[in-house]
């Protein structure tokens, strides 16, 4: 399938929206009352840091809703107030947060069911509204709707439509794309539908024994069960590697994907040569600047001291786990919640733990003074972030029981 044709002649359809409806002023005073907090304003104010009796919150300098995600949610208004009787879907949730999705649940916009890893577009009909959310959505997906007739509304990141480009410029000149990310995370099956051939790699550990695996060679067969979800259709490493180009799904660690882009290049150049190098490799930086500023405030704030970590964002949200993942390296006790309502009753915590299961913690904020850092996921709102410090602030006011 001719991908960048598809999207040239989506995009020239009467029923495919990509901007606003003009009823920006009212969402965004309806966003401000519903996400914004006077608190988290106040904190800003104060050089992140605010102490309340026996505990200093300090905040990360970047933190929250980035403005991929904003828009993403402000067109998702704009929509139901658009069309307010129409049928609206949206392909996925809108942004990985919970209260946000609940939000518009509460606005009758309906979301995609799962049956069996397969979402159940039987129920979408002619005519209908549908939105696909921050993170994309697949080709497949795409001509699906647009073959129901449906009317699209796409709030599809403009970073991640950069990655989308970029995978099409590796396919033109017949290079795979090497993809830093998680196989079956929305955008990187987005992603991989607008590739030519692919590969997704996890992590380091991962590229590494690609990289062995283009110099040396090595059983095919088992590097195919170590990649078979994470490859495209009729791919073979002993021939689908001789020219690669690095894509990412843009909410990865920013140093791994930096690395991964290094680990290639060396490899490339190392096999072919100097001469041969622009033959065989291709790269080019598709990292989001939110997701960087993020991190970098995040291993800034980790630098300080701090007591306790508390990490705010939805539990499928990769930048949220990323961000978790710095705090968990430094060994500092982190604790990832997806809302505020996981904390209590009293001193007790129920969090994720980092690529692991639920858990719950006990008296998990220590006795007296106490440092907390703070941060949150790109798709977390700053009130999220406000009702999770007053919880922590009214659990160190309560008198302790002997």
């Amino acid at each position: 399938m001719d991908t960048k044709a598809f999207k040239r002649s989506l995009h020239h359809s009467d029923k495919y929206f990509r901007q606003g409806f003009g009823h920006g002023d009212d969402v965004a005073g309806q966003m401000q009352t519903e996400y914004n907090s006077g608190l988290i304003q106040e904190i800003r104010a104060l050089n992140y840091t605010l102490t309340r009796g026996n505990v200093t919150i300090k905040l990360a300098e970047a933190f929250g809703f980035c403005w991929g995600v904003e828009r993403a949610v402000a067109m998702a208004y704009e929509t139901r107030q658009h069309f307010p009787t129409e049928r609206i879907w949206i392909t996925n949730e809108i942004i990985h947060n919970p209260s946000v999705n609940q939000r518009l649940k509460d606005m009758n916009v309906a979301f995609i069911e799962v049956q069996n890893n397969d979402k159940d577009f039987s129920v979408v009909g002619q005519g209908d509204v549908v939105i696909l959310p921050a993170f994309g959505a697949s080709v497949q997906e795409m001509q699906l709707l647009n073959d129901k007739g449906c009317t699209i509304v796409d709030t599809t990141c403009p970073w991640v439509s950069k990655v989308w480009n970029t995978v099409e410029k590796h396919k033109k000149k017949d290079h795979t794309s090497i993809i830093h990310g998680k196989y079956n995370h929305e955008e990187t099956v987005a992603t991989s539908s607008f590739a030519g051939k692919y590969l997704i790699v996890l992590n380091l550990d991962q590229a590494q024994y690609v990289a062995d695996y283009i110099l040396n060679g090595g059983n095919r067969g088992e590097f195919m069960a170590k990649f078979g979800n994470a490859c495209s259709t009729g791919f073979d490493p002993d021939t689908d590697l001789d020219r690669i180009g690095i894509a990412n799904q843009t909410t990865m660690l920013k140093g791994e994907t930096e690395q991964i882009g290094k680990l290639f290049e060396h490899t490339m150049l190392k096999k072919y040569g100097p001469q041969a190098l622009n033959d065989h490799f291709l790269s080019f930086n598709t990292i989001c600047d939110a997701t960087q500023e993020r991190q970098d405030a995040m291993f800034k704030l980790v630098d300080e001291t701090l007591d306790v970590m508390v990490v705010i964002g939805g539990y499928n949200s990769s930048n949220t786990t990323h961000l978790q993942e710095i705090a968990v390296e430094r060994n500092i006790p982190s604790y990832h919640i997806d809302s505020a309502s996981r904390i209590g009753p009293g001193n007790r915590i129920e969090h994720k733990l980092l690529h692991g299961e639920m858990a719950v913690t006990e008296n998990w904020l220590p006795a007296g003074p106490v440092v907390v850092g703070v941060t949150s996921g790109a798709s977390t709102p700053d009130r999220s972030v406000e009702d999770t410090i007053e919880r922590i602030f009214a659990i160190k006011a309560e008198p302790v029981l002997a």
